[in-house]
């Protein structure tokens, strides 16, 4: 799809240290980048580069030591925790490591839970269909597989139809097999809802669907990087 060169998010020399017992831990070292509406990005980095304390801010679950966010107009930098907590509810979804269903709820019910804080949703069953479990709505997470979980997880995550679709090393508890069918579905989402979305990863062969390819090392941006020519998730061999 064609990308809106308007941003989505921009941050501006953003430096977040950790202070652990005696010492200070620099996560990020004055990292500034911008997303843009309808852009799929991949952040690519080792364990350790910053990528994870990124996302975290740019979604509002974590604020910078110093340097400037902002999420369009509205400045995050300065939000207070209850401006956050509205922020992360009406804009982003979620996507991480581990699913996080709850076990007592179908695929169904767990991506319902979202339509009770969100003005607009998404229809349920709608937001399996994109994932391509609307025929497995009924089965409870016990009953599904690791790579159907997590795309349980992704109907649940975009079910408020979010701005945003911040991922997490969404493929890394995945063999390859299971891990391309996820990023179909999260590529599927960014080309038929215009979702800005963003997957951070370790694993350099995934940055090949990106419109952008964010590289992170040592808390800092090393490279930037445009696809010319992005490649299908079926196509992605590691």
């Amino acid at each position: 799809m064609s990308i809106t060169q308007t941003n989505v998010f921009t941050a501006r020399s953003v430096t977040k240290v950790y202070r652990m017992g005696e010492v200070d831990v620099h996560a990020l070292r004055g990292v500034s980048v911008e997303m843009l509406a309808g852009e799929f990005v991949v952040i690519l980095g080792a364990s350790g580069s910053g990528k994870s304390t990124l996302l975290n801010i740019l979604g509002g679950l974590d604020v910078p030591t110093a340097g400037e966010v902002t999420f369009r107009d509205q400045s995050l930098t300065d939000a207070d925790e209850d401006d956050l907590t509205e922020f992360r509810r009406e804009h982003v979804g979620f996507v991480f490591q581990f699913y996080n269903l709850i076990a007592s709820l179908t695929a169904e019910e767990n991506v319902a839970l979202v339509a009770d804080i969100a003005r607009d949703p998404l229809p349920p069953t709608e937001a399996l269909r994109m994932v391509g479990l609307h025929d497995r709505r009924d089965h409870y997470p016990s009953q599904l597989s690791g790579g159907e979980q997590q795309r349980v997880a992704i109907a649940r995550a975009i079910g408020k139809r979010p701005d945003v679709l911040l991922c997490d090393e969404p493929t890394g508890a995945l063999d390859v097999k299971t891990g391309v069918v996820v990023l179909e579905a999260i590529a599927r989402i960014n080309q038929e809802l215009g979702t800005m979305t963003a997957v951070i990863t370790h694993n350099a062969a995934i940055a090949d669907i990106a419109d952008r390819v964010i590289s992170l090392s040592d808390g800092q941006v090393a490279d930037v990087r445009v696809n010319t020519s992005r490649k299908q998730a079926k196509e992605l061999v590691w």
